[in-house]
C-alpha cells in the first residue's frame, strides 16, 4: 500500500530574498538594541583597534626596530614595540570573550521571544487552521525553525556588524598605506560577489525543500504515536516503518543537496582570497624592488589581507546562514500572518454574567463551501433549558454547539446570546461561561487536581474535591496512590476510558458555566458508570442552559426538548413523550437503538 501525506504547508513559498522579512526579524532584537551597540562599542573600540593595530606594529617594527633605512637597529624599539603588541593581543582576548557571552545571552532572549510570540500567535488561531495541519507540522515552526534562527541571532546579527566594520577599518588602511596596491587587491571582491549572488536563490529554496521534509516527518512522527495501538492492532509496524524511512531517506536527499549548495561558498571565498594573495606578492614585490614600498609594508599588507578576508569569509557563511534561517524565517512568518478564521469584533464588549437565552435566527453553515453542514437552522432555546441534539453522525448535532461557541462564525443567519450576536461579544468572556465536555476528553500531563483544576486556576482545593464528589469521580481519584496529587502522563494513558471522562465532567462542573455543553460526553462510560453521572448531571444542569449531544438515546430521555436533525436540517423537535407519540425520525431512532440492543 502507498501512502502519502500532503499538507496545505507542503508548497514552496516562492518569493525572491525578501529584506521585508529579515526587518521583522530585527524587531525582535530592537528591545535589546542597547545590548547590541555596547557589544559592538566594546568590540569595536578594544578588540577591532587591537586588530589593527598590530599590523601596523609588526611594519613600524620591521621597518624602524629591525630593518630602519638607516642601517641601524634599535632593541630598545623592538622591545617597546613588541611589549605594546603584547598589550594589543590581550585587549583583543579580553573583547573577543565578552561579546562571545553578551551575543549568546542576547541571542537566546530573542530566540525565547520569537517562540513565545508564535506560540501565543497559534494560540489564538481559529479551530480552521488546525483543521487543515496535522500537529506534528505545526509542532516542527515552534521547535526546529525557531531553533534554526538561533545561529543567526547568537553569533551572526552582532558579528556581522563587527565584521563589517572590520572590514571598513582594514580597507581604508590599505588604502592609506599604499593605494595602488589596495586598489589592485580590490578588484577580487565584486567578482566574488557576483558568483556568490549566483547561487542565493538556489540555496534558499533548497533549504525550503529541507524544511518542507521535516515538517512531514515530525507530522508522520506525531501520527504514528498517536495511533500507535491501531498500527500494531493491524500489524502495520512493517509498512509503516518503510513509509517512515522513505521520508527520512528523502530528507536526507534534501539535506545532502542544499549542503552541497551552502557549501560552494567556502571554494568561492578561497579562490577570491588566493587570486588576491598572489596579485599582492606580485605587485608588492615590483613596488619593493622599485623602491617605492618597503617589506615592512608589504608584510603588513599580507597580514592585513588575512584579516581582510576573515570577516568576508564569516560574512560568506552568515550570509549562506542567512538563506538558511530566510527559509525557515518565511515559514514562521507564514504562521504569523495567519489571521483567525474567527476574529474579535472591534467593538466588541465583555459581557459579565450570562442568563443563558440562546437563539439561532436562519443559521447556515459549511466547513467547505460546497458541503453545507446547516441549512436555515432556526432554535430558540430559554435559560436553563436542557436541549438534547440528536440524529446521525453528521447531521450536524456537533456543529450546532461548535457555533454557540464561536469556534466557527456563521456563513448565513446569527447566533445570539442573552439577545445579543456573539459576534459583538469578546469571545474571552463569552467562552469563559461556557463549559464543554467532550467525548475524547484530553487530559493534560501533570495532577489528577491540575486537571479538575484547568478551567478554574483560582479554585481551592476543597472546591476541587467537591466538583471530583459530586459527578462520583472522588472515589476513584482516592484510590489513586497520591489521590488528588497523583501525576498523569500526556492524555492520561495510565487512567481508563471512564475515569478521564469523570475528571472532565468534574472539570466543567468547577468551572461553573451558565451554558453547558455535553457532546458525546457519556458515550465512552460504562453503563453502571453512565447510571451514577446521571445522578450528578441532574444537579450539574440545574439552573443551567445545557445542550447535549448523544448517540446513546437513554441520557437525553429526561431533556426538556429534544431536537432531531437529519443533513443540517432541523426535522422534529418536542420532549421524548411527544416525539414518541408520532411516528417520525425520533422514534425511528429509538426503536432501531433498541433493536441493536436486544439483539
Amino acid at each position: 500500500m502507498s501512502r502519502q501525506f500532503v499538507y496545505q504547508d507542503d508548497e514552496l513559498i516562492e518569493k525572491p530574498f525578501n529584506w521585508k522579512q529579515m526587518g521583522r526579524l530585527l524587531t525582535f532584537v530592537k528591545p535589546y538594541k542597547s545590548d547590541v551597540t555596547k557589544v559592538v562599542f566594546v568590540m569595536t573600540v578594544f578588540g577591532m583597534l587591537a586588530r589593527l593595530a598590530i599590523p601596523f606594529l609588526t611594519m613600524k617594527a620591521i621597518d624602524n626596530a629591525i630593518h630602519p633605512k638607516n642601517g641601524d637597529g634599535s632593541l630598545s624599539l623592538l622591545v617597546i614595540i613588541v611589549s605594546i603588541m603584547l598589550a594589543m593581543y590581550g585587549m583583543r582576548w579580553w573583547a573577543q570573550r565578552y561579546t562571545i557571552q553578551q551575543t549568546n545571552e542576547i541571542g537566546q532572549k530573542v530566540i525565547f521571544d520569537l517562540r513565545a510570540a508564535l506560540f501565543r500567535h497559534i494560540q489564538s488561531l481559529s479551530f480552521r487552521f488546525f483543521d487543515k495541519r496535522p500537529a506534528g507540522s505545526v509542532l516542527v515552526r515552534v521547535t526546529n525553525d525557531v531553533n534554526s534562527l538561533q545561529d543567526m541571532f547568537t553569533n551572526g546579527v552582532v558579528n556581522s556588524a563587527i565584521d563589517i566594520v572590520q572590514l571598513i577599518g582594514i580597507t581604508v588602511i590599505l588604502l592609506v598605506i599604499e593605494p595602488k596596491l589596495g586598489l589592485a587587491i580590490m578588484i577580487t571582491v565584486p567578482l566574488m560577489f557576483i558568483v556568490s549572488s549566483a547561487l542565493r536563490k538556489n540555496i534558499r529554496m533548497a533549504w525550503q525543500v529541507v524544511r518542507i521534509k521535516q515538517s512531514r516527518i515530525n507530522a508522520h512522527l506525531n501520527e504514528s504515536i498517536q495511533g500507535i495501538r491501531v498500527t500494531q492492532a493491524f500489524t502495520q509496524e512493517k509498512e509503516n516503518i518503510g513509509f517512515f524511512d522513505g521520508m527520512n531517506k528523502s530528507n536526507i536527499r534534501s539535506w545532502n543537496k542544499a549542503s552541497a549548495l551552502n557549501q560552494l561558498f567556502g571554494p568561492i571565498i578561497e579562490v577570491t582570497s588566493a587570486v588576491g594573495t598572489l596579485i599582492l606578492l606580485l605587485y608588492g614585490t615590483y613596488l619593493i624592488q622599485s623602491g617605492t614600498m618597503t617589506v615592512g609594508v608589504l608584510v603588513a599588507f599580507i597580514t592585513y589581507v588575512g584579516s581582510f578576508w576573515e570577516p568576508i569569509t564569516r560574512l560568506g557563511n552568515m550570509y549562506s546562514q542567512l538563506l538558511i534561517s530566510m527559509s525557515s524565517a518565511e515559514r514562521i512568518f507564514e504562521f504569523m500572518d495567519e489571521r483567525p478564521a474567527v476574529p474579535e469584533k472591534e467593538g466588541a464588549k465583555p459581557i459579565a454574567e450570562l442568563q443563558g437565552n440562546v437563539r439561532l435566527e436562519n443559521v447556515t453553515f459549511g466547513y467547505e463551501a460546497d458541503r453545507p453542514a446547516l441549512k436555515g437552522i432556526n432554535l430558540d432555546v430559554k435559560a436553563g433549558m436542557s436541549i438534547a441534539l440528536v440524529g446521525h453522525t453528521g447531521s450536524g448535532k456537533s456543529t450546532i454547539v461548535n457555533l454557540i461557541c464561536r469556534f466557527y462564525d456563521t456563513v448565513e443567519g446569527r447566533v445570539l446570546i442573552d439577545g445579543t450576536d456573539i459576534r459583538d461579544i469578546t469571545i474571552d468572556s463569552l467562552r469563559s461561561q461556557i463549559g464543554i465536555v467532550l467525548q475524547d476528553t484530553f487530559i493534560f500531563s501533570g495532577t489528577i487536581r491540575d486537571n479538575i483544576r484547568y478551567g478554574r486556576p483560582d479554585a481551592t482545593d476543597a472546591e476541587v474535591e467537591a466538583a471530583a464528589r459530586s459527578v462520583r469521580a472522588h472515589d476513584f481519584i482516592a484510590d489513586l496512590p497520591n489521590g488528588y496529587d497523583t501525576e498523569v502522563e500526556e492524555r492520561g494513558n495510565a487512567l481508563s476510558v471512564g475515569q478521564r471522562q469523570l475528571l472532565s465532567f468534574a472539570r466543567a462542573l468547577l468551572a461553573d458555566p451558565r451554558i453547558l455543553v455535553l457532546d458525546e460526553a457519556t458515550a465512552s462510560i460504562d453503563t453502571e458508570t453512565e447510571l451514577r453521572i446521571q445522578e450528578a448531571l441532574a444537579t450539574l444542569l440545574q439552573g443551567r442552559t445545557s445542550f447535549i449531544v448523544a448517540h446513546r438515546l437513554s441520557t437525553i430521555r429526561h431533556a426538556d426538548c429534544i431536537v432531531v436533525l437529519d443533513h443540517g436540517e432541523i426535522k422534529e423537535m418536542g420532549n421524548h413523550e411527544e416525539l414518541m407519540k408520532r411516528p417520525g425520525h425520533y422514534r425511528n431512532l429509538v426503536d432501531a437503538q433498541y433493536r441493536f440492543l436486544s439483539a
